[in-house]
């Protein structure tokens, strides 16, 4: 019988850890209160299932793997909370778009919507929340409400109408 079909030489095949949301090098890891709060709260969940895997009596190979996907993904979100930077939405100007800022506006001929900008790992769009590192967002940021900023995505360029700016 030949050694390669043998399970005993069989090597585990690590599981995929998934990256954090793109944060560009050099930028800073702006967060919101309830950013910081959320990452967090997805530790002590992460911190929770590696417990439960450990009091669990399964497959120690499977054991094993699964471990080090979760300590794996624990010390990319633990990077993420060390670099976090908390902006206080408070101390934002009013009257001008910065970050935590929620914004009614129009791109082009789409109809209005509401967004507020936030940090990259607070970023979801079916919330609407848009990362400050995101192209809308960069466009948008120091405007103030009726002026029009203008988004360019991949040589096209959009108009974008401020309507309403809240905090």
């Amino acid at each position: 019988m030949s050694r390669a079909f043998v399970s005993e030489d069989r090597h585990e095949e690590p599981k995929f850890i998934p990256p954090r949301a793109p944060l560009p090098d050099g930028v800073i890891n702006y967060v919101t209160p309830k950013g910081l709060e959320e990452l967090e709260i997805e530790l002590k969940t992460w911190e929770e299932k590696l417990q439960l895997l450990l009091e669990k009596e399964e497959n120690e190979q499977e054991r094993r793997r699964e471990a080090n996907f979760i300590n794996g993904s624990m010390a990319l979100l633990k990077e993420r909370i060390v670099s976090a930077v908390v902006v206080d939405i408070n101390n934002q100007p009013k009257d001008e778009i910065r970050f935590g800022a929620i914004v009614n506006l129009k791109i082009a001929k789409a109809s209005k919507q509401t967004l507020q900008i936030v940090g990259v790992d607070e970023a979801d769009v079916k919330e609407r929340k848009i990362a400050f590192t995101s192209p809308l967002a960069k466009a948008i940021i120091g405007k103030k409400e009726g002026e029009t900023a203008i988004l360019n995505l991949g040589g096209e360029s959009r108009p974008v109408i401020i309507y309403k700016i809240t905090y």
